[in-house]
């Protein structure tokens, strides 16, 4: 599998679940670095169990269509493997150039993509991405409306929708009743999680945001129905990106400024006590010409950790959330507020929505389970493996 999404290490667990499929043996390529709109993104190797972990030279990182690793030919020559997984989308220079690599080897080939609207690419990526659906014997999707998009593009191979990833039930989980979490460190062992969360007075409702902080999330409509909320309702955005001082100028037009928190990003196996200080999550993200939200994973997240989500109907989330949580039309504040307002009101609707989060995480959304529909995959375009 060559995957430059495998940086993070949360996400490394999945490939250990892969791993101990029976008959599997699995090598990651890896670049040690990602850079995006929220910086650099290094390595953490948090599960590395049971497989090998390549690191790779990448070239052009940071750009999302032209990065590419120089240097996998070699690789893939050393390990003639019976199937190249090429975590990427099918119109990325750095998927063409591994399928192009891979075929001398007779390896079966797999690409994965969100792509979850009908675009169409100039020179060369079109080109890229007609070769890539030529040469595919399977592919993944992360969700429903990209198999539309690639049967509209002419891809005739076997589609699977499954996550790129899940979570772990056992680090993405509900605090105890000491309100503490534990994480496993780099060794595999327990430890109090390094990042403490803020703890707010008991009376105060905290809504939380986990992500990029860029126009298409919508965090400027959970300012604005934060804003329509008690004085007890309190905000904790944690992530990077360009939209942050625009954030932060509006929260102090909507006197928001002393009910807001906005922190940086934290290592990806941190994340569950960040989780601990919430009382409800939303992804209030807003279709644009050229995205819509293809999963959010944040929700899954949240909801193993217990957490109440709220989401828009952009893109995948209501499919996400299924009746796991609360939904609202996309740029709809009083929708939102009203929701917000219902939940800051009831413990005992957070309490039901926090159990059917959690029980819908554990019946589609483990690692587990993800890795087991994956090796389902390679095993259907690999008989006799």
């Amino acid at each position: 599998m060559i995957s430059k999404a495998c940086v993070v290490g949360a996400y490394q667990r999945k490939l250990e679940e892969i791993a101990a499929c029976p008959g599997i043996e699995l090598t990651l390529a890896v670049p040690a670095a990602w850079r995006d709109e929220r910086g650099v993104l290094r390595l953490e190797r948090a599960h590395t169990q049971g497989y090998t972990l390549v690191v790779e030279p990448l070239l052009f990182n940071g750009s999302f269509h032209f990065h590419f690793y120089p240097r996998l030919g070699r690789l893939l020559a050393e390990l003639k493997p019976d199937v190249m997984h090429m975590d990427e989308e099918p119109y990325n220079f750095a998927t063409w150039h591994a399928f192009r690599l891979a075929r001398r080897s007779g390896a079966k080939l797999l690409f994965f993509s969100w792509q979850n609207l009908l675009r169409h690419y100039p020179f060369p990526f079109n080109y890229f991405e007609r070769d890539v659906l030529r040469s595919a014997h399977a592919a993944i999707v992360g969700n429903r409306e990209a198999v539309d998009v690639w049967r509209a593009k002419g891809y005739t191979g076997p589609i699977n929708v499954i996550p790129q990833f899940g979570v772990d039930p056992e680090i993405f989980r509900p605090k105890d009743e000491g309100g503490t979490l534990r994480v496993k460190d780099e060794d595999g062992k327990n430890s109090h999680a390094k990042y403490s969360s803020f703890i707010p007075h008991p009376s105060s409702f905290t809504i939380g945001y986990a992500g990029r902080l860029v126009y298409q999330k919508g965090i400027d409509l959970l300012l604005r129905a934060a804003a329509e909320l008690p004085p007890t309702a309190r905000v904790h955005l944690l992530g990077s990106g360009p939209e942050r001082v625009r954030l932060q100028h509006l929260a102090a037009q909507l006197g928001l400024q002393d009910r807001l928190r906005i922190e940086a990003l934290i290592p990806s196996t941190q994340m569950p006590n960040y989780f601990a200080g919430l009382d409800c999550l939303v992804l209030p993200s807003r279709t644009q010409p050229t995205w819509k939200e293809q999963f959010g994973r944040v929700l899954i997240e949240a909801m193993a950790c217990g957490v109440p989500v709220v989401g828009s109907t952009c893109g995948e989330i209501p499919n996400v959330i299924g009746e796991a949580g609360l939904t609202f039309a996309e740029e709809d504040v009083a929708a939102l507020a009203s929701h917000l307002r219902r939940l800051q009101a009831s413990p005992v609707e957070r309490e039901a929505l926090a159990a059917r989060g959690r029980a819908r995480v554990l019946e589609h959304y483990t690692h587990r389970q993800i890795a087991q529909e994956t090796v389902e995959v390679y095993r259907s375009i690999t008989p006799t493996a």
